[in-house]
């Protein structure tokens, strides 16, 4: 019944014309308000929102997604074989480690996003549906955790809720099971829940409506769409810096709506975005860009991939090993985002600045004398700013039209 209503407003709202993306339209923040009242008052009655927070998100999840019933199909069978195998692994693997089951899940579970991504290739959109990227990130990092035995239980409600839950959804932030899990689990104070969660989950989505729906729009509206077409180096410049503005307000928006909603639900999601344009240089920027994301890559390629480097003696020098892992760490999250020339470079560009800037900090006197002057610093947020500012350049495509 609930289902077939659902259906039914669907179907309304694709007629109408209205737009119904998440956090992209003034319906769905209509919608998200209405969903929210029963969570502040359960919050405020110090009721544990959990349950609420599911069923809301399994409500919200069918809404978004069944544009199309494709879609939705594809969504129920990506939660059921990732559920399962997870489920499975963690029974496996509490009988002990073996490496090829570990790869053959681990492969598996990934199995949903690369189908994905190259049927895109030949540009069909096979298994594609909203927000299947990261929850296969969730999905691939439960598998590493199980393994490594960070995680050792798992639970099927809780794991459902992971998975489900709603703020997160589309753009992220990439939460983990482990932090997302005690979340949950605590009961909190109506004090704690007036004093921190709803104050700052109004914060966040004050600040999601500022950044979206006022700078991100003035930015789009009045500067990006009006730049003459014609790659001189002016008009070049002026969308650089217009796209990297749009960009940075568009998605620290939809992040902050994303953080925010999560908090009035009683789970303190991590935020995604701290100040970007101000990093000193190109590891502190990734340390404040799409941080989440960074951190995941971080975590479970990066640092594997350093081990397993040093591990094989494949090179003698470590920062060889480190440097070598960095780029095929970049490029690969520059392949995610699709496989256009223009993604590729984008990763291979960031790849390549991290092993420069660390070469220049270790090798430079200038740097080490001067690392630690005001002067200084305000010149490598400057040189930063516009490196970083390039490589958005080349990630918008502009270059190649």
């Amino acid at each position: 019944m609930i289902l077939k209503t659902v259906y039914h407003f669907q179907n309304f709202i694709a007629n109408s014309g209205l737009d119904l993306s998440e956090y992209g339209s003034y319906l769905y923040l209509l919608i998200l308000c209405a969903v929210l009242i029963p969570a502040v008052i359960l919050g405020v009655f110090q009721l544990r929102t959990k349950y609420y927070g599911v069923l809301v998100s399994v409500g919200m999840s069918v809404l978004l997604i069944w544009f199309t019933r494709m879609g939705m199909r594809y969504f129920v069978l990506f939660l059921a074989v990732e559920i399962f195998l997870i489920m499975l692994y963690s029974h496996i693997r509490r009988k002990g480690k073996n490496k090829v089951i570990y790869y053959l899940f681990l492969l598996s579970s990934m199995s949903p996003l690369l189908i994905y991504k190259f049927s895109s290739l030949a540009g069909s959109d096979f298994f594609g549906f909203l927000g299947i990227s990261y929850l296969t990130f969730k999905a691939v990092q439960m598998i590493i955790e199980i393994h490594d035995g960070a995680i050792t239980k798992v639970g099927g409600f809780r794991l459902f809720y992971f998975f489900v839950f709603f703020p997160t959804l589309s753009s992220g932030p990439i939460d983990r099971y482990r932090r997302f899990d005690e979340d949950i689990s605590r009961k909190i104070s109506r004090k704690e829940y007036l004093s921190d969660y709803l104050p700052n989950g109004i914060r966040k989505i004050i600040m999601g409506l500022g950044y979206k729906f006022v700078l991100a729009y003035l930015i789009n509206t009045y500067w990006l769409t009006v730049i003459p077409s014609g790659h001189t180096f002016l008009h070049i410049l002026n969308y650089m810096y217009a796209y990297s503005f749009y960009l940075f307000f568009d998605f620290a928006g939809y992040s902050n709506f994303a953080v925010g909603t999560s908090y009035i639900l009683g789970v303190k999601t991590p935020d995604n975005f701290h100040l970007p344009f101000l990093s000193i240089d190109i590891k502190d920027f990734w340390t404040r860009w799409h941080i989440s994301l960074s951190k995941w890559f971080g975590d479970y390629l990066y640092s594997r991939l350093t081990m397993n480097i040093m591990r094989r003696k494949l090179f003698k020098n470590k920062h060889m090993a480190s440097y070598t892992a960095q780029i095929i760490t970049m490029f690969t999250m520059g392949m995610w985002h699709g496989f256009a020339v223009y993604y590729l470079l984008y990763g291979l560009y960031h790849g390549l600045l991290l092993v420069l800037s660390d070469l220049y900090e270790r090798k430079f006197p200038l740097h080490r004398k001067w690392k630690d002057n005001f002067a200084y610093q305000c010149l490598q947020v400057f040189v930063t700013f516009h490196i970083v500012c390039f490589g958005f350049l080349i990630f918008s495509g502009y270059l190649f039209k």
